[in-house]
């Protein structure tokens, strides 16, 4: 089998090689600017003795032909061989020169073809004025002029201000306008992303190469991700780093009253967009934002895939509060891939609140059909632009042929001498390139599949929601601007404070930096210590601590109950770790649990979504243990479990652990289990919450599984167990727990290793349950 050569010339050039590049071409144009000016005294004693202009008239003219002919010369350079790409180079100096040698090209090409139109205008003006004469021409200008003013001046009127306010929300920024402060460097944590974007952007601005070798360089990207994951930061630094014109503009900047004004507003952009690539070396990026606004999936083709719950998340019916707790007191927190999807989620502004009755009604009576979900028009006026960048200049195209046509049916010019043509080439499309990037938090399913498929933005880019390891390297990057203490530079500490920031978005942990030095700076300190960390951070998740001091009794109990939690998830939870655990009063909870997930994790079996329950109920357990009694606030564990059991029966097959029990005297090993199992289940259903009102039950599925007998038995079994396990743990481990408890009443809450060490100390263990003994079972 033949192989083929590998096309060495496809892989980017390397900086320095970036560098030697740029240097042969500002010796080859200090070349040309050597040799202009070695001519000028030639032209100097031409115009000065040969036509006998004046000295000063003769420099100033040679000065002018000198600088034209450079012009002239850069122009045909540009035109030869191909300016090296700079994407990604660090010199400041090269990256100023490519910007100056652009501006020089594109100022004497204009001036090229001014030059051109003037002449042809000035010869045409001549012949008319001779064919009709001065006097007729002057009577007729204001009518000619008058006409297409009055017809203008009227639309804009009417259309004018509208337009306006669309056409404002279109930014372009050239080379040099902007400072975006923002490089590739500068974005973390989405180090696949990255590596996908500057692989597809390296081919866009320097790919000749590769369409040599039978490549087709994608049209544009789709960023997929939550909000708050970085793609339009990606964007920024795109833009930085490619060093050609780039056009932004939001997707809602489409949104119009009256019927066509999207699709204006869509050739607005793609005009603005080709006049820039035209002026800087032919490229140009459009990125449009929440490009869903625009590009939904339209009416005709129905709406994305739906079906019914599966295998989702818990978290999809249980998640309370801006941290996303498991239970409606607040106090439950476990960082898994799924919480962190809803969690981004959650902070789109859209999502914030549903419309209301009368905004949809007025939706639907708006003539351009926009509203605010997006109307077709721009939609399908947005594909046709993207369609047509590859296409022949119309007014080119439109020339080229009705000269030909006119050449064909004169009957007198034949097409062809021998090998010689005597018709004009059919046009090739433009030299410039226009590439979009869209970005979105919507399922991909919802966009309209015209737009994403290939050819369009059919490569997806995926911004995933930031692990651990993310928001590490993201804190490297922010602390590292800020001024902070050499303790928070040593390796266990930064994995630390990556381990508690469960959730945090870049722009959250930018953040917590800049309040963690603005709460040094008030202390009178230049720098920020762990504890300024700790404090902006629960600032920002929780708001202000509120400084109430509870009775040392109900201080106490708070504590047992974060105590029976963290105990049980230390315990049972083995691919998890505490992160936090506190009891002081945070937006609206006594206190709080918090765990972190160890390695992502796509799926779970029962075992995990038992010690799940097991950590849920944990707290009361310990309470029971410790008082004989419960209190009220177990209300949203108990709730939580309910859902948790639910969903284990109904949506994922799982049904209570077997169990191996010694038969009495009189029974047989079938009736032994029954009994019990039957135990397990009153247990089970005295915890169960069957209010039927709350959220989370108000419908399926947690609803159709306790309605089910059979399935709200099962349940409940499996609620028993998990409490049986967890009120053993506590009765085994009482000192160890009553120790933490101490721990937490003095410090109030505790973080990271700490919390971990604390754990870790206090030596609690698995206990061996005999459930022929009565001292196992709870007294319910």
């Amino acid at each position: 089998m033949a192989t083929a050569e590998p096309v060495t010339s496809l892989v980017p050039a390397p900086p320095t090689a970036k560098g030697e590049l740029a240097d042969q071409w500002r010796t080859l144009t200090r070349a040309a600017t050597f040799v202009a000016v070695l001519t000028s005294p030639a032209l100097f004693l031409w115009f000065h003795q040969q036509q006998g202009w004046s000295t000063l008239k003769s420099i100033l003219a040679t000065l002018a032909l000198v600088i034209a002919s450079r012009g002239v010369v850069d122009l045909i350079f540009r035109r030869l061989i191909p300016w090296p790409s700079l994407f990604g180079a660090n010199t400041q100096r090269l990256r100023e020169e490519d910007v100056m040698a652009r501006r020089r090209v594109w100022f004497w090409r204009f001036w090229v073809k001014a030059t051109i139109a003037i002449a042809i205008v000035a010869t045409l003006g001549t012949l008319l004025v001779r064919a009709v004469g001065t006097a007729a021409i002057v009577q007729a200008l204001p009518l000619i002029v008058m006409l297409p003013m009055f017809l203008v001046f009227n639309l804009l009127i009417l259309f004018g201000p509208l337009l306006a306010m669309n056409i404002s929300q279109v930014r372009g920024f050239e080379p040099g306008d902007a400072e975006w402060g923002v490089k590739l460097a500068d974005v973390r944590g989405q180090a696949e992303a990255k590596e996908e974007v500057r692989r597809v952007v390296s081919l866009w601005q320097s790919g000749e190469a590769f369409e040599r070798a039978g490549g087709k360089r994608e049209r544009g990207l789709l960023f997929l991700g939550a909000p708050g994951t970085g793609k339009t930061m990606l964007a920024k630094a795109i833009a930085t780093g490619f060093n050609s014109p780039f056009v932004s503009i939001l997707g809602s900047g489409f949104a119009a009253t009256f019927i066509g004004i999207d699709a204006i507003v869509v050739r607005y952009v793609s005009w603005k967009a080709k006049r820039l690539a035209r002026k800087w070396g032919g490229t140009c990026i459009v990125f449009i934002d929440e490009i869903d606004a625009v590009g939904m999936r339209r009416q005709a083709l129905g709406g994305g895939a739906a079906g019914g719950f599966g295998g989702a998340s818990v978290h999809d019916l249980l998640f309370y509060g801006q941290n996303g707790a498991l239970n409606t007191s607040g106090d439950l927190i476990l960082e898994t891939r799924a919480w962190r999807e809803r969690l981004f989620a959650e902070r789109d502004p859209r999502a914030a609140s549903l419309r209301s009755g009368w905004e949809q009604r007025l939706a639907s009576f708006m003539p351009g059909g926009m509203g605010m979900g997006g109307g077709s028009l721009a939609l399908n006026q947005l594909l046709v632009v993207m369609d047509g960048i590859d296409n022949p200049p119309f007014l080119r195209r439109v020339f080229t042929n009705r000269l030909n046509t006119l050449l064909d049916a004169s009957y007198v010019v034949p097409r062809r001498v021998r090998k010689v043509s005597l018709r004009l080439k059919p046009p090739r499309p433009r030299a410039e390139q226009i590439y979009f990037i869209g970005a979105t938090n919507v399922p991909i399913e919802r966009l309209d599949p015209a737009l994403i498929r290939p050819g369009r933005m059919g490569r997806h880019v995926w911004f995933r929601t930031p692990t651990k390891q993310d928001r590490l390297d993201v804190f490297d990057l922010y602390i590292d601007k800020a001024s902070h203490e050499a303790e928070l530079d040593t390796p266990r500490r930064r994995d630390e404070i990556a381990r508690i920031t469960n959730g945090y978005s870049p722009a959250m942990i930018d953040q917590v930096c800049s309040m963690a030095l603005t709460i040094a700076h008030h202390d009178g300190r230049d720098s920020f210590a762990w504890g300024d960390l700790v404090e902006a951070m629960t600032t920002i998740e929780s708001g202000t601590a509120i400084g109430i001091e509870y009775i040392p009794s109900e201080t106490r109990a708070v504590a047992i109950h974060e105590a029976g939690h963290a105990a049980a998830g230390h315990v049972f939870m083995k691919g998890a770790e505490s992160t936090r655990l506190s009891i002081r009063m945070r937006g609206g909870s006594l206190g709080h649990h918090q765990a972190l997930e160890k390695e992502e994790r796509f799926s779970r079996f029962r075992s995990d979504e038992v010690a799940r329950l097991v950590w849920t109920l944990g707290a009361m357990a310990a309470e029971r243990v410790f008082y004989g009694e419960n209190s009220n606030g177990v209300g949203g564990d108990v709730q939580s479990a309910t859902a948790q059991a639910a969903l284990m029966v109904g949506a994922s097959a799982m049904g209570p652990e077997p169990v191996i029990v010694t038969p009495l005297d009189d029974e047989s090993e079938e009736e032994a289990r029954e009994r019990v199992m039957k135990r397990f289940g009153l247990i089970g259903t005295q915890i169960m919450n069957r209010t039927s009102g709350g959220a989370a039950f108000g419908a399926d599925p947690i609803a159709g599984v306790l309605s089910d007998p059979a399935k709200r038995n099962l349940a409940a079994q499996i609620l028993g167990q998990a409490y049986v396990s967890a009120h053993n743990l506590m009765l085994h481990n009482k000192d160890a727990v009553s120790g933490i408890a101490d721990e937490l009443v003095i410090r109030q809450e505790v973080y990271g290793d700490e919390l971990v060490a604390i754990l870790d100390d206090a030596g609690l263990t698995m206990p061996q349950i005999d459930l022929s003994s009565g001292d196992a079972w709870p007294k319910m």
